[in-house]
């Protein structure tokens, strides 16, 4: 069974790329080749750009303060991004959806993938499953693909971080 690329894969790949930026346009390609995409146009300034305003758009999303305003601005992103879904295949990845007009440049793909993975996470798992850490001195933004929806920290290391803190506070009191 083929999965839709547009889902967790896509949300991931937006918090990665929204937690540590790209710096160039070589970086960028690069990491979207490593996360399993394939670039069928050389990357240019202009997709840099255009994938940087992609993750302050999603960043905001992360950042609603509640499920309207978080589905105001997923909305937004998406008529900016999308076009009417169209069975495709390209590179002999097999058929699946695009929601986005063909040979388009990586900037415009990166807004389309961000903006249709993280509505499609979101409506198939809640809407409450794109976060930032809880970890006071951690602002990294995740999306949460926990079996039971409740992760509260972007890695192991900052839940141990905030354990053995609230340990020590509670070994402090008594």
């Amino acid at each position: 069974m083929r999965l839709n690329p547009y889902g967790e894969d896509a949300v991931n790949l937006a918090a990665a790329l929204a937690n540590r930026r790209p710096e160039s346009a070589d970086e960028l390609a690069d990491r979207c080749r490593a996360a399993g995409l394939t670039l069928e146009r050389p990357v240019t300034a202009d997709d840099l750009d255009r994938a940087r305003a992609a993750l302050n758009a999603w960043e905001r999303v992360v950042d609603a303060a509640g499920e309207q305003e978080r589905a105001d601005l997923l909305n937004r992103m998406l008529a900016e991004a999308a076009a009417y879904p169209r069975l495709t295949s390209h590179s002999g990845t097999g058929w699946h959806l695009h929601y986005r007009d063909a040979e388009q440049p990586l900037g415009s793909v990166l807004f389309t993938l961000f903006a249709v993975g993280t509505a499609l996470h979101l409506a198939g798992r809640g809407m409450h499953r794109l976060r930032r850490c809880e970890v006071a001195e951690c602002d990294t933004a995740f999306a949460d693909t926990s079996r039971t929806g409740r992760q509260r920290y972007c890695s192991q290391r900052c839940a141990n971080r905030d354990a053995v803190r609230r340990h020590r506070a509670r070994a402090a009191v008594t």
